[in-house]
């Protein structure tokens, strides 16, 4: 029994094994259940070197991490009446040192926190029916777990992120059971990445990207339905209630199919060589809205009419590889990096986590917009219109790497058709944003004078909304 008799080094009386891929503070949470225990008093065996972590309300993270010495992870196979190899081999941040913690091997035990996806990547929730079939008692225990294996078969389960402050551990997902098929498919699509020479955990988390800018912009696609039936089903039938904490809580159980099926379509030859196409091939010329490539995209998502929509979504993660194909296909850009890498995924274009997403609904509904601040006045959609369209003037720009070789008429034409679909894009962002900056109650005068507005239909609507607002 650990503490007894003052003993410094307890023994435990109980095997208590490890889940493949636990976080050890899971571990010592389960150790101390076992033992009839509060977690805090098992841990009064370390001694620790900070404060665990807490969510802003102050309780405790669930993704919590522990990282220990070498009397502290000692002590820890004591406990759990198993051997370090084995802990070593379950346990991801069993490895893991910290300078902070003393070495010696006749130290004392110690241990420190940290967050566990700062340590080992995504924590998830396990599935409390297969850790009581298992061990008798269906506790909670937190994994590291990728996006891709979140499915819970047996049970119907989609399992959590650890990282979040809400209290679901899971969603019911077997009235949905293309999604439990979407993982059985990834085994094959991440074969394929292999083969390919990719890593799948980045062709993953680009096809997340490419879906989740279209299910934040799913809400005015009139044609979709298939996200919103399946919304409802995780929400158990209603999502209607809260919206837009399900849209948050619901995304990456929802949208895993669609995932799993852009990482395949990305990863596929004949892909690449129906952009290399739309791109003009051998006579650049600017992506057409109507272009094959996101049309066949769109087929194979399910959504025929998708095409155009995602063709005109210039700037985002989808645009992006696209370009990174075309420029390996001319052989153009500078050296090896992440521009010529189709995988790379840019720090912009990385989707909002749900932990996030929730910090920020939460700060919104305690102090609803002021008016003072550029996101409490100006809507996502607005937001999102803005970003794209610089994005791909961006994204037009970089073609143009290395394009003043070949004929005058050839280089002319290429500078020329991609300047001026470029310049006509920066012209769009520039409108929009004067009209967001005047809704949002920046003085017309200013924005005018800021935008440099030369006379005309803009410059004339801003002095009229000007002299309205002064009469």
């Amino acid at each position: 029994m650990p503490g007894t008799d003052g003993d410094p080094h307890p023994v435990g009386a109980f095997r208590i094994a490890p889940f493949s891929r636990e976080t050890t503070s899971s571990l010592m949470g389960r150790i101390a259940g076992r033992y009839g225990m509060e977690a805090k008093a098992l841990r009064s065996c370390w001694q620790w070197r900070n404060y665990p972590p807490a969510y802003d309300g102050g309780s405790a993270r669930a993704d919590a991490e522990v990282l220990l010495n070498t009397p502290g992870r000692q002590l820890l196979a004591d406990l759990c009446g198993v051997t370090e190899d084995v802990l070593a081999r379950a346990l991801p941040s069993w490895g893991q040192e910290d300078a902070k913690l003393p070495a010696g091997k006749d130290g004392v035990p110690a241990a420190a926190w940290r967050t566990g996806g700062a340590v080992a990547g995504p924590v998830a929730f396990g599935c409390r029916p297969c850790t009581a079939r298992r061990t008798g008692a269906g506790v909670r225990v937190v994994r590291y777990t990728p996006r891709w294996q979140r499915v819970c078969v047996r049970h119907g389960r989609w399992l959590m992120d650890a990282d979040a402050d809400q209290p679901l551990e899971y969603l019911h997902v077997r009235g949905v059971p293309e999604v439990a098929a979407a993982q059985r498919r990834w085994t094959g699509v991440a074969r394929r990445a292999v083969r390919a020479g990719a890593e799948p955990a980045r062709v993953f988390a680009l096809a997340h990207a490419v879906v989740a800018r279209w299910w934040e912009q799913a809400l005015h696609w009139e044609r979709e339905t298939v996200w919103p039936g399946r919304l409802h089903q995780v929400a158990g039938g209603n999502a209607g209630g809260d919206l837009e904490r399900w849209r948050i809580v619901g995304r990456d159980a929802v949208v895993f199919p669609e995932v799993v099926a852009v990482a395949d379509a990305l990863l596929d030859p004949a892909m690449a060589q129906l952009v290399w196409m739309d791109s003009g091939a051998g006579r650049p010329r600017a992506l057409p809205a109507d272009g094959a490539f996101c049309r066949r995209l769109g087929e194979r998502v399910g959504r025929e009419w998708l095409g155009p929509l995602a063709a005109t979504d210039y700037g985002g993660p989808l645009t992006s590889w696209m370009g990174a194909v075309i420029r390996i296909r001319r052989g153009a850009g500078g050296p090896p990096g992440y521009d010529n890498d189709p995988w790379w995924l840019r720090q912009e274009h990385q989707p909002a986590t749900m932990a996030g997403q929730l910090r920020v609904l939460g700060k919104e509904k305690k102090a609803p917009g002021s008016g003072t601040m550029w996101r409490s006045t100006v809507s996502a959609e607005q937001r999102a219109q803005i970003t794209s369209l610089v994005n791909s003037a961006e994204e037009q720009l970089i073609q143009l790497r290395g394009a003043q070789t070949g004929s005058s008429a050839d280089v002319a034409q290429h500078l020329l058709r991609i300047l001026s679909y470029s310049a006509g894009l920066l012209d769009k962002a520039l409108q929009h944003t004067v009209v967001a900056a005047v809704n949002a109650g920046v003085p017309p005068r200013d924005v005018a004078q800021w935008a440099k507005l030369p006379p005309g239909p803009l410059a004339d609507a801003l002095n009229a909304y000007q002299d309205a607002g002064d009469g």
